[in-house]
């Protein structure tokens, strides 16, 4: 079937043509892989769920194995916008709705976990990843401020988190250079940093505990032997007692239960040339990562040589537009009209996967075979903490894999005929909304 396979999905030799590709300070030494070999555990995908949970087996001395399909971070965790959450993607209300409010409290401390599990990587390790606290949350419409209002408010006070608070439309003015913002949330404890030097940076930690670490490496099928798995590749194949399959947008048919829960869509970003540091001041005056209230989220920052790092704009087909940065620049005049003159650099798309629900699809599918993907744009945060949440559950600790199966993840309507035009149709619908 590989002739059936888009060309933004097959493996490449090298990363995208990104600004983080461009700036990555330490590369990854992993060794070639020797074919035919057995492992505990086999783990399918290079991101950060795949690195994470490489890192945390082999830190309780399980032999764990990672196939990777071109390079370590080439997918999703090297090419986004590199903004960090705190929480869930959706609403602590919208699950509270849904799971209850004993799940929603937990999902909470889970979301809490997430955050301190960052920090606790890039100090263990030392990961230079150009960490800056500071995120808004910024409302292009006047009328989705009570909204925000109530949903601070409810966080502070249900919840007890502090570091949120409502920004009205003076300071939000004051913080960033549009018109465009009427009202926001910032939040002292999310922010930004470097994708990839990020997940590298989880790479070389899992290798020096001895996690081995292969990239080239397609994984072609997986075979139930007794109670083990055969891993099929491209080379050869691999014998593991389990396997965890950490492909997000990349899944291409390994697992049809999780591919009619999790979809590929395509997001772009664009990098101007150096604005100096007071023109980069000027745009965001406090340096904190931004989104917006759209559907289609705009999301941007200023990068450490202070330049804008700018996302918007998706896709919906297997192709990227033949110039990205003209396909993004509009998306940045809309908020950044001063901008008219500036140039790009830097230009690049990326495939990530959503669900449904825009929740986390973790599950273990049969005995020794759980999947984590799914995390539908905020996997800077929870795709580590789940990496660590499925090694625990593969020695026998399963409570946070149990909590996230919890979690609605249904399918896609539509069946394996009709999924993908339902979901054009919607989001095509919800773009448009945006824009009336």
């Amino acid at each position: 079937m590989r002739h059936r396979t888009p060309a933004v999905l097959l493996p490449s030799a090298a990363h995208a043509p990104s600004y983080y590709a461009a700036t990555v300070r330490e590369k990854v030494a992993v060794a070639p892989f020797e074919g035919t070999g057995r492992c505990d555990v086999c783990v399918v995908g290079g991101g950060y769920a795949g690195l994470s949970t490489a890192l945390h087996l082999a830190r309780r001395g399980v032999d764990v194995v990672l196939l990777e399909q071109s390079r370590l971070g080439w997918g999703a965790s090297g090419r986004n916008g590199g903004q960090l959450h705190v929480g869930m993607r959706r609403e602590q209300e919208w699950l509270e709705a849904q799971v209850g409010q004993a799940d929603a409290r937990r999902l909470w401390d889970y979301a809490l976990g997430a955050r301190a599990h960052l920090d606790w990587l890039i100090d263990t390790y030392q990961i230079d990843c150009d960490l800056r606290l500071g995120h808004l949350h910024a409302d292009h419409r006047a009328r989705y401020g009570e909204d925000t209002r109530r949903h601070v408010e409810h966080m502070r006070s249900a919840y007890g988190y502090e570091h949120i608070r409502y920004v009205a439309r003076d300071e939000v003015a004051s913080m960033v250079a549009t018109r465009d913002y009427h009202s926001g949330s910032f939040d002292a404890r999310s922010g930004h940093l470097h994708a990839l030097n990020f997940a590298l940076g989880i790479a070389r930690a899992a290798v020096s505990h001895g996690a081995r670490l292969h990239e080239g490496v397609e994984v072609a099928g997986l075979n139930r032997v007794g109670e083990g798995w055969r891993v099929l590749t491209s080379q050869s194949e691999l014998s593991a007692r389990c396997v965890v399959l950490a492909c997000n947008g990349y899944l291409r048919q390994l697992a049809p239960e999780v591919e009619r829960r999790v979809m590929p869509i395509n997001n772009f970003i664009a990098v101007t040339e150096p604005l100096g540091e007071a023109a980069a001041r000027r745009l965001i005056s406090n340096g904190a990562a931004v989104s917006d209230s759209r559907f289609v989220v705009n999301y941007f920052r200023i990068t450490p040589d202070h330049r804008l790092l700018f996302g918007g704009g998706e896709n919906y087909s297997y192709r990227f537009p033949r110039d990205i940065a003209a396909f993004v620049r509009p998306h940045i005049l809309k908020i950044f009209p001063q901008l008219a003159e500036v140039r790009y650099e830097y230009a690049w798309g990326g495939t990530l996967g959503i669900t449904p629900t825009r929740m986390p699809c973790v599950r273990e599918l049969e005995p020794g075979l759980i999947n984590a993907s799914g995390f539908s744009g905020l996997g800077v945060l929870l795709a580590p903490y789940t990496g660590k949440a499925v090694a625990d559950a593969l020695c026998g600790e399963r409570e946070a894999l149990e909590l996230l199966g919890r979690v609605p993840v249904p399918p896609f309507p539509g069946g394996p005929l009709l999924r993908w035009p339902t979901l054009v149709a919607a989001m095509l619908y919800y773009a448009l909304r945006d824009r009336l």
